[in-house]
């Protein structure tokens, strides 16, 4: 068994394709080259993690040697991007998305996660930069016992903050909702319309990366997975396979919000509609009236009225208007628009 010592300034370096550390269960933890790597042999207090970052295939192939993985893994890696796992033997593989770039909406994407687990060994791959890796990878290790960790419960960490990117990506998606609503009650709710267009998208992308993930953690937590492992392990994918089923329970609650965003854009709508029919009404009766008057004054009577040329007209010309004047406070007044 290979002993852990403490994290020192001697530790090679990490690329960006390469990590690699050994955790013991005292807290400490050291790095290892790939060069190195394949005498790392970590025993039952240990643990050893390789992450490889858009590695090329020279480097997985070096890493698969070294450990000795099974050639299944391998193609497994290379194999696809939806969510799958397999086993063979001591080993057991995994492949999920990783919610990302939820601020997108619409073009929220999703990043592939491969996990390889065996004999207190865990290596896991992606093309593209995945958050929680990338702060795990950057954590100054030295206080944490990871050591402690089967593998798999340590590739359940790994899945647990996959699914925390899913609610990361919902939160994001509540607050844009709950901005979208505040709009709709302003004065531009008519233009709200491609909005709700996206937000619709936006739910459908997360419910399409999501979905395909219930294979996985339901095959994880059965109990004939890897039924000669400790029972911890057996916990944390039951466990996980809960947290799986929230998520997808958020996901189908966010497609609902916005069904009902889009209610309320309904229902304004209507009411902008309604207040512009009571206006068109109102100004048709006022303006009706007024023609009313206007036909009666054309009689052809030779009332003296008529005998008053300009004062006259003008005298109609501003009654009728005082009238329409006096009609439209009234109606405001009473509040009919």
């Amino acid at each position: 068994m290979a002993t852990a010592a403490a994290s020192t300034a001697d530790d090679p370096p990490a690329d960006g394709a390469f990590f690699c550390r050994v955790f013991d269960a005292e807290g400490h933890s050291r790095a290892v080259a790939l060069e190195a790597l394949a005498q790392c042999c970590p025993g039952d207090d240990a643990l050893a993690w390789v992450d490889l970052g858009d590695a090329p295939a020279a480097m997985l192939d070096a890493v698969w040697q070294a450990w000795e993985l099974p050639a299944a893994a391998r193609a497994f890696v290379d194999g696809g991007t939806a969510p799958e796992m397999g086993q063979e033997g001591g080993h057991f593989w995994v492949r999920v998305i990783a919610a990302g770039g939820s601020g997108n909406r619409e073009k929220l994407a999703g990043s592939v996660l491969s996990c390889i687990t065996g004999d207190n060994r865990v290596v896991t791959f992606h093309r593209q930069p995945i958050d929680f890796v990338e702060d795990m990878r950057g954590r100054q290790w030295g206080n944490g016992a990871l050591g402690v960790l089967c593998a798999e419960s340590f590739v359940a960490t790994l899945l647990d903050r996959q699914l925390a990117s899913y609610f990361t990506a919902i939160n994001d998606y509540e607050i844009a909702i709950e901005r979208l609503e505040v709009r709709i009650l302003g004065e531009r709710a008519r233009d709200m319309l491609p909005e709700l267009q996206r937000l619709r998208r936006w739910a459908s992308r997360l419910r399409r990366m999501l979905a395909p993930h219930r294979r996985v953690f339901g095959a994880l937590s059965r109990p004939d997975f890897r039924p000669d492992e400790n029972r911890t392990a057996e916990r944390h994918f039951v466990a996980l396979d809960t947290r799986f089923e929230r998520a997808m329970d958020m996901v189908e609650n966010a497609r609902e919000l916005v069904l009902g965003s889009f209610e309320l854009f309904s229902n304004q709508t209507a009411l902008r509609t309604n207040d512009a029919m009571r206006v068109l009404t109102f100004v048709t009766v006022v303006t009706g009236l007024l023609a009313t008057i206007v036909g009666a004054l054309g009689m052809n009577f030779r009332a003296g009225f008529f005998k008053t040329d300009d004062v006259g007209f003008f005298a109609v010309v501003g009654g009728l208007l005082l009238l329409a004047a006096g009609a439209f406070l009234l109606g405001r007044h009473r509040r009919w628009f």
